[in-house]
């Protein structure tokens, strides 16, 4: 069996500073919640609303400003999502009727995205499951002072991630 000492031996050109017993076994939860959350959510989300997480995020992150609109590029930001893939998210939901694509009255460049009558009733009847769902998959198994190390520790793999802020909530001071 390969071991990390055996690659500590073996690869001396190029010293890494390995995981700890302790460390990779911090890194292995971690690991096991980035690969198994994500279907998790979109299991529930595609069964009781025939959405994606990325398009229930879309839905709602335009359904929580006041004007149920939000430029594009900042649309993208909020759902930790490419351009690339706003777009083609935005394609689906339009098709459906849940959102529409204007040229922005701010910044004619600009596009915004704006949800649609059709896409507020789809969040509203969405939501109450979804949050049930998240609640029972990370929220009850955490106490009270869990929950907040897990923002606390949340917040600073993001800040690592992403040191600009690019990936600002859409509630913060940039938003």
């Amino acid at each position: 069996m390969w071991t990390v000492e055996d690659h500590r031996r073996t690869d001396a050109s190029h010293p890494a500073k390995w995981l700890e017993p302790d460390e990779r076994a911090t890194w292995l939860a971690l690991a096991g919640v980035l690969e198994m959350l994500p279907g998790a959510l979109d299991g529930q989300l595609q069964r009781d609303a025939g959405l994606t997480f990325f398009e229930y995020m879309v839905l709602a992150m335009l359904s929580e400003q006041p004007d149920r609109t939000l430029r594009m590029s900042r649309l993208a930001a909020v759902t930790n999502g490419s351009l690339s893939r706003l777009s083609h998210v935005a394609t689906r939901l339009e098709k459906q009727g849940y959102l529409r694509r204007l040229a922005s009255e701010q910044d004619r460049r600009a596009t915004d995205a704006v949800l649609t009558d059709k896409g507020w009733e789809k969040v509203v009847a969405t939501a109450p499951g979804h949050v049930e769902w998240v609640r029972s998959l990370v929220i009850d198994p955490l106490t009270p002072a869990q929950q907040g190390q897990l923002r606390s520790i949340g917040e600073r793999i993001v800040s690592a991630i992403d040191p600009h802020g690019n990936r600002l909530p859409v509630g913060s001071p940039a938003g």
